[in-house]
């Protein structure tokens, strides 16, 4: 059982490959159950181009580095490849790389498709082959994904939404987590999940975030399939899968990426490039092509193989600036003397239009911070192409406005109105994230002031706001039934608060709130227009009133939201528009939301103007209330008249 030679490169490839222009490497790297000559078996490829020798290691060679030595292209690529008779799926294997100092090194596959569930975990030989069932989904998904279309995300983490009741110690596999995701997602009417990273990571508390093997689905839960069958599953429900994709580092795990060949290979050799500070890991050298096909074709494996519908990519601020998280001095200016990251900037470029070139159905969706300009404008304009990126300063100034207390609030009103300024310089989500209810941030709901109602009835009105806000949405596990505790990796959420009312209620409202937002065009087709909104009143911070519009591209279609930010109730002018008749459709303090039940009532309507309108209505406002109306337009009476003769 020796190794044989052979390749699946052509020219093309390496020269692709050596380019940076390479987008599906997956499908020569790695390890791939093939026929030489009739006999069956595995054929190995790695890049190690400062390796003097490389071979694999697994149970068949009693973990020998001496006996199955891959053979080095002679086109100096790096590559180093080979085929070996007899091996089957599920080998667990290693590259045993010596370095030009003589050591061997044991890495897991850069490439591989299947990981051990260990910390130094091997590669093991398996398949993405899989019978999808999705098809009607992939024809039509170009409808879902649309920024005009309603896009409402549950963000969650896979081992740690629900555990098995029998034992909280154990993980529930893909298909089991498929089980109750699925009809809990559609009930909610939720319209996709973005699964916190799913790549194979070897520590638990990085959440997924320090990935080792970034071709892999992690073993934690199952196989390739099973992921694949949960992903089927979501999409033959109409429910769309993002998935977080971290292109920005890697960690020193010995099996990792790390000096993969003895060299910094995949990481920048200059730490003020290369290395992380706050996470102690390492960063790609975006300038190295062979680094940028390993990370594009990355993307493109995910979109592909497991029918992904976008990537959100994460530490997008980190990539993109030098100085990020270093003082004067731990950074080096780029060619322009300035703090821009030029080779990550086009990197991203690069990524971007090789994701929407292939995939132009999908979405890619920027974690990025720092307003760095034209982040969703198109690449031919330099723009950096992402199709959306998180609205972080909407997350922190709305989350600062709802924690103080509201006798306080009139002085934070401009928190609400400066959104306004920015929203649609961007293409934006507004996101409510794992990241602000961890390390003692607190959950949502005890971020709010007041008592045990107040803070329900604030959390509920935050989230009238955000629904009915111009953008995408994203909102956290267990934030739509106000979990009390923060999120805790270890654990399951605490299902069991479903048993009290104002926690059930509150998850009611979630729900008619996603209702809410789909099935109404002026919420969500102009969403990232400014034809889509339009102030009423802004203005009124010493009562903490906010009066907004949002329009369809129907004139007939408009709705309004009315936030009334305190804890008192009372008679409330609004001015509205002539001709126009308004219904109360949502009310965020009614009793079957724990509200307090105060009805929202229009009690009179007037011919006078106000608010620069023509006509105006009187609106009795619950306390610490969200309220949504919706316009209807009246037939004037000479219109009726003639109406009524022509019928005659």
């Amino acid at each position: 059982m020796s190794v044989q030679s052979y390749s699946l490169f052509s020219d093309f490839d390496i020269y692709l490959f050596r380019s940076g222009k390479h987008t599906r490497l997956y499908e020569k790297f790695g390890s791939h159950k093939i026929e030489v000559d009739g006999v069956s078996g595995v054929y190995f490829a790695v890049w190690a181009p400062n390796a003097t020798e490389v071979s694999v290691m697994g149970n068949f060679n009693n973990w020998n580095s001496f006996s199955h030595h891959l053979a080095g292209r002679w086109d100096q690529s790096g590559i180093w490849e080979g085929f070996i008779p007899d091996l089957d799926f599920g080998e667990v294997y290693k590259y045993g790389i010596r370095t030009t100092e003589g050591i061997l090194l044991e890495k897991a596959d850069p490439y591989g498709l299947c990981f051990e569930n260990a910390l130094q975990a091997g590669s093991a030989v398996c398949t993405t082959w899989y019978e999808w069932q999705d098809k009607d989904w992939m024809e039509k998904r170009w409808r879902y994904n649309s920024l005009e279309s309603p896009i409402s995300v549950y963000e969650m983490h896979l081992g740690s939404w629900m555990r098995d009741p029998g034992n909280p110690d154990r993980f529930l596999s893909y298909g089991e987590i498929a089980d109750k995701l699925v009809p809990y997602l559609k009930a909610m009417n939720f319209t996709h999940v973005e699964f916190m990273p799913v790549m194979e990571y070897p520590y638990d508390p990085s959440w997924g975030y320090q990935i080792t093997g970034f071709y892999a689905a992690t073993s934690r839960f199952g196989g390739p399939q099973e992921l694949m069958y949960l992903i089927s599953e979501l999409h033959k429900n109409n429910i769309g899968v993002f998935l977080d994709w971290v292109p920005s580092h890697f960690p020193g795990d010995a099996n990792g990426l790390h000096r993969f060949d003895g060299s910094f290979l995949y990481e920048h050799e200059d730490p003020r490039k290369g290395f992380h500070p706050d996470w102690k890991s390492y960063i790609f050298n975006y300038g190295r092509p062979e680094v940028k096909s390993f990370l594009i074709s990355n993307a493109i494996f995910w979109l592909d193989r497991y029918h992904a519908d976008g990537l959100r990519v994460d530490a997008v601020t980190s990539m993109l600036h030098l100085d990020y998280s270093r003082n004067e001095g731990e950074w080096e200016p780029n060619i322009y003397g300035g703090n821009v990251n030029l080779e990550a900037k086009q990197f991203l470029q690069d990524f971007n239009v090789a994701v929407y070139k292939e995939f132009p159905d999908v979405q890619t969706i920027a974690e990025e911070s720092s307003d760095f300009p034209k982040l969703t404008k198109p690449v031919h304009d330099d723009g950096i192409g992402f199709g959306m990126k998180w609205m972080m300063g909407w997350m922190h100034d709305t989350l600062d406005y709802f924690k103080e207390d509201p006798i306080n609030r009139k002085y934070y009103h401009n928190k609400i109105t400066f959104t306004s300024t920015y929203m649609y310089n961007e293409n934006y989500m507004m996101p409510l994230s794992h990241d602000e209810v961890v390390h003692g941030k607190s959950s949502l709901i005890y971020k709010m002031p007041g008592d045990e109602w107040q803070k329900f009835a604030n959390l509920r009105a935050m989230y009238v706001y955000m629904f009915t806000n111009p953008g995408a949405k994203l909102l956290f596990m267990g934030d739509e039934f106000a979990q009390t505790t923060e999120w805790n990796f270890k654990s399951s959420l605490d299902w069991h608060l479903l048993q009290y009312p104002v926690h059930k209620n509150l998850q009611d409202f979630v729900k008619d709130l996603n209702l809410l937002y789909k099935t109404h065009p002026s919420l969500y087709e102009l969403q990232f227009s400014p034809y889509g909104y339009e102030w009423v009143d802004g203005d009124d911070r010493d009562n903490s009133i906010f009066v907004y519009l949002r329009k369809s591209k129907r004139d007939k279609e408009v709705l309004m939201t009315v936030l009334n930010l305190t804890p008192r109730s009372f008679d409330y002018r609004i001015g509205i528009d002539e001709n126009t008749d308004w219904k109360i459709i949502l009310n965020s303090d009614d009793e079957k939301y724990s509200g307090s039940g105060v009805e929202a009532v229009i009690s009179q309507r007037l011919d006078e103007g106000w608010n620069n309108r023509k006509n105006s209505i009187i609106l009795r406002l619950p306390p610490l209330s969200g309220l949504v109306l919706k316009q209807s337009k009246l037939i004037k009476k000479s219109n009726i008249a003639g109406f009524l003769k022509h019928k005659k």
